[in-house]
């Protein structure tokens, strides 16, 4: 898994495949999600993502 952000645009995008996106599918109006031919999820959209509260993403700490 990789994640990309686009700080000019607010974009986050949540890759968890290298396989071909077969199709697309809008979840609201900030959320999309895409997915290969087998339904494996490939990339995860986010649209205005530190608005939303997406970005910047979580990391745990040790204790």
């Amino acid at each position: 898994m990789r994640t990309t952000y686009d700080e000019a645009d607010d974009i986050l995008v949540v890759h968890l495949s290298e396989k071909a996106i077969a199709k697309e599918v809008s979840q609201d109006w900030n959320t999309h999600v895409s997915y290969a031919e087998d339904g494996t999820i490939v990339e995860i959209v986010i649209l205005d993502a530190s608005k939303q509260g997406a970005w910047p993403l979580l990391r745990s700490h040790a204790a």
